[in-house]
């Protein structure tokens, strides 16, 4: 059975997952290996290595069995999608002074549900704060409700 292409690949919480945490290792480390990817996930190294083998076949990385992985080209533009998402989460958050414990978790749940449409919006918002640090300094303590 012929390979799926990368555009066809479901994008799933777990897929976002790993890629960014993928990306994150080669970015960090400059390779990314099964045992890495399973300690940073927490979870197994045979969890790891079928789902490494699932993106390998749906064309987001190449992995060859005990040497390691790189990410193709539509893998790594996939990566730094959602490594963008989730830093422009984080970002907001902490910027309306979120607890760091709170920002963290909310922002795993958010990151695999959040529209283009109210990431754009968010990035606008954001961008008119950081121009504004009078209407930020008004807006912060509202969100620790205060």
């Amino acid at each position: 059975m012929p390979s799926k292409p990368a555009a066809a690949a479901v994008r799933s919480s777990a897929v976002e997952d790993y890629l960014e945490r993928i990306l994150d290792l080669i970015n960090t480390k400059g390779y990314a290996r099964v045992a890495d990817i399973a300690q940073g996930l927490k979870i197994s190294q045979a969890s790891v290595t079928n789902m490494v083998q699932r993106l390998d076949a749906e064309g987001l990385l190449k992995y060859e069995k005990y040497r390691g992985l790189v990410l193709t080209t539509a893998g790594e533009t996939l990566a730094r999608n959602i490594m963008r998402r989730h830093h422009l989460l984080t970002d907001f958050l902490r910027m309306l002074g979120v607890d760091e414990s709170v920002i963290y978790r909310d922002v795993e749940g958010m990151e695999h549900h959040i529209s283009p449409q109210t990431l754009h919006a968010i990035e606008a918002l954001v961008e008119e704060l950081k121009s504004q640090p009078n209407l930020l300094s008004r807006i912060r303590p509202h969100a620790n409700g205060n």
